[in-house]
């Protein structure tokens, strides 16, 4: 039986990097980010971000693309916000995304990372390889 072992750090932001992740819609952004991850068969080992971006470290399943997991987990996070009534506003991710492949070992250093988003944004210790550029 196949078996693989990819994991993966991909990052995206909001369009136009607009700050619109508030502490509001945030939980609700995230459960369904989180719902949509796991309900493609992929695994979740952090999910955490800022107002203006997120970072999931993930396992995408081999029965989808990456292309296709990371464009149904923003298509369906966007739409299910928009649609909640949480927030009054338009909820839009930008176009693009980043993606880099995590060897095993860094999996558990890259959840830790992930974990203290917030603490590293706030404090100015992010790590440049981890960050999606502006």
């Amino acid at each position: 039986m196949p078996h693989s072992r990819l994991y993966y750090h991909v990052i995206w932001g909001t369009k136009n990097r607009e700050p619109i992740i508030t502490f509001k819609i945030e939980p609700l952004l995230f459960d369904f980010i989180r719902s949509k991850a796991i309900g493609l068969g992929g695994y979740l080992y952090a999910l955490n971000g800022t107002e203006d971006h997120v970072h999931l470290v993930t396992h995408i399943p081999r029965t989808i693309t990456v292309s296709q997991y990371i464009g149904k987990i923003k298509g369906s996070s966007s739409t299910r916000i928009n649609k909640s009534g949480v927030d009054e506003g338009q909820f839009y991710w930008q176009s693009g995304y980043s993606i880099f492949t995590v060897s095993e070992f860094m999996v558990s250093k890259l959840t830790k990372y992930v974990e203290n988003q917030k603490d590293h944004h706030a404090v100015g210790s992010i790590k440049s390889w981890f960050e999606l550029k502006k």
